[in-house]
């Protein structure tokens, strides 16, 4: 039995701290390996006048195709929908028919710039400036209904009739006109 001689097995770690070490190792030196490779990658990173012209290049390409340059020392251009509004109304012509004084004048005014677009034609079910029959249902709740429903919104009109710039006493005097062109 001594020629089945077994020889002994030998290992270089020898003590558990050595295995500690040893494992540990095992795991830091790729890490630090893949670290290394990353800075080495990513060491050509744009300078700063690099990283300017590239959100230089950034901006031109998000610029608008056009710009709208307006001439100061040009007329202004005729209104479009005057001439509507005076063909779409026959009863909007006579001055007789508004009621006179300077709250007149800031309805039509806001009229003009605010309710017109979609009183003119009867937009989304507005009635349309001077129509007495589409009118009569609302003339019966008052001047006071009105003023608030244009204040509020109601249906398709938003409130203060999409100009919320406008105050309550500007919205008073539009209905007010409103109503003057639907008696």
């Amino acid at each position: 039995m001594s020629d089945n001689h077994i020889p002994e097995h030998n290992s270089p770690i020898k003590t558990p701290k050595q295995l500690i070490i040893v494992v540990l190792l095992a795991f830091i030196v790729p890490v630090l390996i893949i670290v290394m490779l990353a800075q080495i990658a990513t060491s050509g990173k744009p300078a700063a006048a690099d990283s300017a012209a590239a959100e230089e290049a950034v901006a031109k390409r998000l610029k608008p195709v056009g710009e709208v340059v307006v001439d100061p020392n040009a007329p202004p251009p005729p209104a479009a929908d005057a001439p509507v509004v005076a063909a779409a109304t026959p009863a909007a012509a006579p001055a007789a028919a508004a009621p006179a004084g300077d709250a007149a004048g800031k309805g039509k005014s806001v009229y003009d710039t605010s309710c017109a677009a979609c009183h003119t034609a009867g937009v989304a079910g507005a009635p349309k400036t001077g129509d007495k029959a589409a009118w009569a249902p609302r003339l019966k709740a008052g001047n006071a209904a009105l003023v608030t429903t244009a204040i509020k919104g109601k249906g398709a009109m938003p409130p203060k009739g999409g100009n919320m710039s406008l105050s309550d006493d500007d919205i008073k005097a539009a209905v007010e006109y409103l109503v003057s062109r639907a008696k």
